[in-house]
């Protein structure tokens, strides 16, 4: 009996084990390919949107996606910017306040489309494919914990050539969005 014990809890031990080094190795892989953007000019630059605070302002992490946009458009890296999100409990689209904000940052009308139903990464993904943008090449903008995950959403999607660049903006609540997406990442592999 004590060897079925022994036994149980060697195999426990090493579950456990293996467990965790899993989500180390796969935590590095998704802040090491977050971190490393992939320059080079796109017909589509795609920023998925966060938080915005009650009062209509954007959260820091917003405003920071939309700088690294308004940065490769300035730098002639997109042509166009799709700003994606969707309702928040807040009462604003957030498709609509990132417009708002990249216009007062003279980025011109015509060069930005809204997206307001991109609730989650996925519907992102889906509804700029049915909006039949021209170009096939998209950078989508984010945060470097949220890249593969994003990246992945648009190759499942049937977008072949996608790159990434990652807004500058790291906080202590980085630690808990890398967690979510370590199981983010295989719940968008098995849909």
């Amino acid at each position: 009996m004590s060897n079925n014990k022994t036994f149980m809890k060697k195999i426990i031990k090493y579950t456990i084990a293996f467990s965790v080094l899993w989500f180390l190795i796969q935590s590095a892989i998704i802040i090491t390919d977050g971190l490393n953007d992939e320059m080079g000019a796109s017909d589509i630059g795609v920023i998925l949107g966060t938080k915005v605070n009650v009062d209509g302002s954007l959260s820091e992490r917003l405003q920071k996606r939309l700088d690294k946009g308004i940065e490769l458009y300035k730098d002639s890296a997109i042509k166009l910017i799709v700003v994606s999100g969707g309702l928040g409990k807040e009462g604003y689209y957030e498709g609509n306040k990132m417009a708002e904000y990249l216009m007062a940052k003279g980025v011109p009308k015509n060069k930005i489309e809204i997206e307001n139903q991109g609730n989650t990464t996925m519907a992102t993904a889906k509804n700029v494919k049915k909006m039949h943008l021209k170009g096939g090449s998209i950078t989508v903008i984010s945060q470097y914990f949220h890249i593969t995950r994003t990246k992945l959403a648009f190759r499942n999607e049937g977008f072949v050539n996608v790159k990434s660049v990652h807004a500058n903006h790291f906080e202590p609540l980085d630690f808990y969005s890398i967690f979510r997406e370590f199981f983010g990442f295989y719940w968008y592999l098995l849909i």
